[in-house]
């Protein structure tokens, strides 16, 4: 389900060159990843000439009150969400399929507005899987097609808010527009602390440990690490996650009523804690989001110890 905030329109900018990569990558590099581009000197100054738009209420995160039974302290620092349920959504109230995505919309934007102000620091969306390019073809144009429109919408309040963008899958098969879209938001807003929204496109679980290893093959065949050398922490640094402070979710978020992870993460979802809502994802909202938070709060982690 592709995001969209629907703010002011922000100019179309695009980066014309790729940002350059280590040298012993650069034979497969392509192979494994979109092109990525540095973005043009001019988006800070489209962004800051900008009209007038709507923003999120994001104060300090201590003069925030907390929905009672809420505790600060026992907060997860990174939410995933599978954002399932906009189909079906839609054919209940027999509106096209497009309705159930542009709903899904409305329903993302208020999770990020509340991760905001409830001091979540990281949230990650499956936004479009690997298998989702089996969909119909109009469907998964109109999903491209939105995720560029939203990106040209939001590119400013994300800018002005602090809010950091990191997409994460094998971008090499969207549109080249996209790509260059992508790279520009994730530029723009690198240096942003408030919070992180990491949006997975064309991604699994699968793809995310083999490029990894393929990364690490390649290393240990330039000579530049043993095969011995190869443990846990070397893998999590060659993982799409590495953008990230907080690599691994510690909340699980799948609506719906489905129950399965749907090769979404499947590395970084060792120690996570699951919660399965009913509610189809464009019914989500914040009461649905205070349960599952809550219930996360009543849990004890244990870490297999």
């Amino acid at each position: 389900m592709p995001f969209s905030l629907y703010f002011s329109p922000t100019p179309l900018i695009t980066a014309p060159s790729p940002l350059s990569k280590p040298s012993f990558l650069v034979p497969y590099y392509h192979t494994l990843h979109a092109p990525k581009s540095p973005l043009c000197s001019s988006m800070e100054h489209a962004l800051t000439h900008q009209g007038k738009q709507e923003a999120f209420d994001l104060r300090p995160e201590d003069s925030q009150t907390l929905p009672l039974g809420l505790r600060r302290d026992a907060m997860p620092s990174h939410v995933a969400v599978i954002m399932d349920g906009n189909r079906r959504w839609a054919r209940l109230r027999d509106l096209p399929v497009r309705s159930g995505y542009e709903a899904g919309v409305e329903s993302l934007r208020k999770i990020v507005e509340i991760c905001c102000k409830w001091g979540i620091k990281v949230l990650s969306v499956f936004a479009f899987s690997s298998d989702n390019w089996f969909r119909p073809k109009v469907e998964v144009e109109f999903l491209m097609s939105l995720f560029e429109r939203g990106m040209q919408e939001d590119t400013g309040i994300f800018f002005r808010e602090n809010i950091r963008i990191s997409v994460i899958g094998d971008l090499t098969k969207l549109p080249k527009a996209l790509q260059e879209l992508m790279v520009n938001l994730e530029e723009a807003t690198k240096n942003n602390t408030l919070f992180q929204l990491i949006v997975a496109v064309s991604y699994s679980g699968h793809y995310d440990v083999v490029q990894a290893c393929q990364r690490l093959a390649l290393k240990a065949k330039c000579g530049l690490i043993e095969p011995s050398d190869i443990n846990v922490s070397l893998m999590e640094q060659e993982l799409e996650t590495n953008c990230t402070e907080f690599p691994h979710p510690d909340l699980l978020i799948r609506t719906s009523g489905e129950f399965r992870i749907s090769n979404f993460m499947l590395w970084q979802l060792a120690y996570t804690e699951l919660y399965f809502a009913q509610s189809l994802w464009p019914d989500f909202g914040e009461a649905e989001f205070l349960k599952a938070l809550l219930a996360f709060q009543q849990r004890q982690r244990r870490y297999g110890v």
